[in-house]
């Protein structure tokens, strides 16, 4: 009984793409800068994969060892951009060769905005690029009095929506982001809508676990539209489900931060089925990475690595693990926002041979062809595969 589990530490880049530059994000090395930053973080079940012994300019720091347990590598992203969407729709077989619209220097145009408030029959506050936990420090208190929802994006292709919950209920913002989505199609088509529910009084506002994002769908079929087509199972752990709008999916479970993400996916490990388990931990890019928060960041990657023991504990003997990023968002540099980087890949099984450096991957879309490959799903996604390498 088959099954591929894959998990990704969101943001955890592993050093800047030759094209860095071009995306201001020249000197970005998510998990070296860190470990250089916090010398004393400590990942050794990770560094016992292999996380050490990748490819790249002072790799070592993250924990060399002479016999790594698994396979390893680092991927650069083919496709256009440093998004999640476009990260982890190519790991799963899609390339995004246009990048999607962002409206950081100038918000979005008039006629954008003026036919949103229509269709939700309120005006609007804030429309410009802006920090979540900041913005609704700023307007907070304009929103609750007037009851105006707060539109603001980043450098990312995002339309995100901030309301009180006790203003606009979640369930009423859920259906204001899915006016957006509908409004925002062809060259306005950003990546992603994202509520951002907000709770407190008089300026002292906190955003709660009820974020929901409302993503385009896949522009192309996925390993998950194939695996689900051939009757396979599909659980979509974290954030995956609004990736993929939903499809492909057999089972969601949406989870509230990382350690609720990890233990789900620990439960699912034990579970008995066929097919695909795939996992996104957004706390490191949406809790630490945006927010330039070293510590924070390290200690996330140091739960994540304390609990890796249990997962691999609970993996069956069929089972194919890889660890992997989606882009990176280095907590040590002056921006705040997503960086171009390769991505780091641990892959790890009863059937996987040891020490195999796999080296630099041309693209995250290796994963998919990969998957593909040890499932039978007969995809072919411009990519690959890496089984026949790491197979004993």
């Amino acid at each position: 009984m088959k099954r591929a589990i894959i998990i990704v530490l969101d943001s955890v880049g592993i050093g800047e793409l030759p094209d860095a530059a071009d995306y201001g994000d020249a000197g970005s090395n998510t998990l070296v800068n860190i470990m250089k930053h916090r010398p004393q973080t400590k990942l050794p079940n990770m560094a016992a994969l292999g996380l050490g012994n990748i490819t790249g300019e002072e790799t070592y720091l993250l924990g060399k060892v002479d016999a790594p347990k698994g396979a390893y590598a680092k991927m650069a992203e083919r496709s256009m951009g440093k998004d999640t969407t476009t990260g982890h729709w190519e790991m799963a077989g899609v390339y995004t060769l246009k990048p999607f619209p962002t409206f950081t220097e100038t918000g979005f145009p008039k006629e954008i905005m003026d036919a949103f408030e229509h269709a939700i029959g309120r005006k609007t506050l804030g429309n410009y690029a802006a920090s979540g936990t900041e913005i609704i420090k700023v307007l907070g208190d304009e929103h609750v009095k007037t009851g105006y929802p707060i539109v603001y994006t980043s450098a990312d292709s995002v339309f995100q929506i901030a309301a009180h919950e006790d203003v606009i209920p979640v369930d009423e913002l859920y259906k204001i982001c899915e006016t957006a989505r509908e409004i925002l199609t062809g060259d306005w088509g950003v990546a992603r809508v994202i509520a951002r529910p907000f709770v407190g009084e008089n300026g002292n506002y906190t955003r709660t676990k009820n974020r929901k994002d409302f993503s385009l769908p896949p522009t192309g079929p996925t390993m998950l539209d194939y695996a689900k087509e051939k009757g396979l199972n599909v659980t979509a752990i974290g954030k995956i489900e609004d990736i993929f709008e939903h499809r492909g999916i057999t089972r969601a479970d949406h989870t509230t931060n990382n350690n609720d993400g990890i233990d789900k996916t620990i439960l699912y490990t034990k579970e008995e089925f066929e097919g695909l388990l795939f996992t996104n931990l957004v706390d490191t890019d949406m809790i630490y990475g945006h927010r330039n928060d070293v510590e924070g960041y390290a200690s996330a990657l140091e739960y994540f690595d304390s609990k890796l023991p249990e997962i691999m504990a609970n993996m069956k003997e069929d089972d194919l693990l890889m660890i992997t990023a989606d882009h990176g968002c280095d907590p040590t540099t002056p921006s705040t926002d997503h960086s171009r980087e390769y991505v780091p890949l641990l892959v790890y099984g009863a059937k996987v041979k040891p020490g195999v450096d796999l080296g630099v991957r041309k693209t995250f879309a290796d994963v998919a062809q990969t998957v593909s490959e040890y499932l039978d799903l007969g995809a072919d996604f411009g990519a690959e595969s890496f089984l026949k390498d790491i197979l004993k």
